[in-house]
């Protein structure tokens, strides 16, 4: 399994990055990308050392560790300098967290995020068809997501994309232990947004992309 977003210590998550790590393979994880919220506070502290711990996490766990961000609650037109930004201070995924129904994330979150081509629109709600058709043109992958409310437009984020072709990861945002996937969650996360299983491997097949494109910055 591959997951691009999942958080730490150094945002709001429970583990240290090694923990983290060590867990996310004793599940039978071969990649994941570490991206912790950040905002203007402290991007330009956290990404540099995810940096640091993921090369070092790679070579001694022998699982693939891709340092990242997720941008959050950022106002809208400053979003595309911070996805550049990130990228300079070698963040190899950028994750902007996107309209989710359950929380005031700024209206135009999501266009801002797709317009700075971001790797992942994490949780985008309601996202419009032209937004999705968007994010397909600026290669941006939106996320099928199992985290608890983030999930609830999970079935019209599924549909949206594949009516606009626009290429879908399933992500675990994980912020816990408990969070981890397991094969059979996922396949559930999956069915449950209304896709088959074929899209599964559809959706890993964005992830390794994701990881070849970036995996020289680890």
């Amino acid at each position: 399994m591959i997951d691009l977003h999942m958080h730490t210590l150094m945002s709001d998550g429970e583990l240290i990055p090694a923990e983290l790590v060590q867990r996310a393979k004793a599940a039978g994880y071969r990649a994941l990308a570490i991206t912790d919220h950040a905002d203007q506070s402290n991007l330009e502290e956290m990404v540099p050392s995810l940096v640091r711990a993921a090369h070092a996490l790679t070579l001694g766990a022998g699982i693939l560790v891709l340092p990242g961000v997720e941008i959050t609650h950022v106002p809208p037109a400053q979003i595309p300098d911070m996805i550049a930004r990130a990228r300079e201070l070698g963040a190899a995924v950028v994750v902007v967290h996107g309209e989710t129904p359950v929380e005031p994330v700024p209206a135009g979150t999501n266009r801002a995020a797709i317009n700075g081509r971001a790797d992942i629109l994490a949780h985008p709600g309601l996202i419009t068809l032209e937004d999705a058709k968007l994010a397909k043109a600026n290669g941006v992958c939106l996320e099928i997501t199992s985290r608890g409310g983030h999930s609830l437009t999970n079935g019209h984020v599924a549909k949206t994309a594949l009516q606009a072709k626009c290429s879908l990861l399933c992500n675990s945002d994980t912020h816990a232990p408990g969070n981890l996937h397991s094969p059979e969650l996922r396949k559930k996360v999956v069915l449950g947004a209304g896709l088959h299983l074929a899209q599964l491997s559809v959706m890993l097949k964005n992830a390794e992309a994701i990881c070849r494109r970036h995996s020289r910055k680890v």
